[in-house]
């Protein structure tokens, strides 16, 4: 096994305890940023927290010792990647200031079955299996519920629906697009590039549309911006990369069900969203697919050993 390779451990006790934990984080991150919205305009907000998780990572990187310089050849690819991170970022917080917490964590859960979708066609060898397609159905069911929904649903409401919608499509699209050239990449760098080059046009945003850059800045408003920048989007993906080096993705993905309960859960808690029953329907069909579509039934121990020829 080279440096580079996960090892693919079983997570511990402990362990599987911390995921839960940082799957709560991520989860819990769009409430943040609708905290956020009360005194920061939409695109300083993404403007702000990337910067910081920039300067932050930068920071990081540096005194591990990382390479931060790309290849030859590179640059392109990171300018396409940060394009469209700044696309499915813009459309994402755009839409979440008309929507709630609680429907854009639902919609942001739909990234998995279009990246499921898309690689079947983009990626040689993903394809789509029977149990995928069905992981799939059931996702998008949940959605079909959550549009159902009626109580103190707006026309705004329908219209940021589908900005975010677009805006996942798009980042289901990046990420597709990046499972392609990632081998050649430290995971940090295609993260650390593309808040560096999106942070300044998150900012050009901000001057153009928002009314205010900043209003109010408060305690509770300052601490949701630092959750978002040092906690998610630093923090978090430091850690998250980390284990996945020790544990690899399988492992570590088997627990994402819990981002959208956390953000319905935390939607309706903290900033007091409707959790409604066709909500919950929606909840329960999206966290069922994705449980679907990450499940790995266990090879059946074979009944005699096995003789390797020599």
């Amino acid at each position: 096994m080279t440096q580079n390779e996960p090892s693919n451990q079983d997570l511990s006790f402990l362990t599987a305890l911390f995921t839960i934990f940082l799957c709560t984080l991520f989860g819990s991150n769009a409430v943040a940023i609708k905290m956020t919205f009360h005194g920061v305009g939409v695109f300083t907000t993404a403007g702000i927290r990337f910067s910081i998780a920039a300067i932050v990572i930068f920071i990081w990187a540096k005194s591990s010792g990382k390479m931060l310089s790309l290849k030859k050849g590179q640059f392109h690819q990171i300018f396409v990647l940060s394009m469209l991170f700044w696309a499915q970022l813009s459309l994402f917080y755009f839409g979440l200031s008309k929507s709630n917490a609680s429907r854009g964590t639902l919609l942001a859960n739909l990234l998995p079955f279009f990246i499921l979708f898309l690689a079947h066609f983009f990626i040689p060898g993903d394809r789509i299996t029977k149990r995928k397609f069905f992981g799939i159905l059931l996702g998008f069911a949940g959605v079909a519920f959550m549009f159902m929904e009626k109580k103190g649903v707006t026309s705004d409401f329908r219209i940021g629906d589908v900005i975010i919608l677009i805006g996942i499509f798009v980042w289901s699209c990046s990420v597709v697009y990046l499972k392609k050239i990632i081998s050649a990449y430290n995971a940090f760098q295609i993260v650390l590039y593309s808040t560096v080059f999106s942070a300044p046009l998150f900012f050009l945003e901000a001057f153009l549309f928002d009314s205010q850059m900043i209003s109010n800045l408060d305690v509770k408003i300052l601490a949701a911006l630092l959750y978002q920048s040092l906690v998610t989007a630093s923090f978090g993906f430091v850690t998250w990369n980390n284990l996945l080096q020790k544990y690899g993705a399988v492992a570590l993905h088997s627990f994402v069900f819990i981002m959208p309960i956390a953000g319905v859960a935390l939607g309706g808690l903290i900033l007091g969203e409707p959790i409604t029953p066709k909500i919950i329907l929606a909840l329960v069909l999206i966290t069922s697919g994705i449980l679907v579509v990450h499940w790995k039934p266990k090879k059946a121990a074979p009944a005699y050993p096995i003789r390797r020829s020599i």
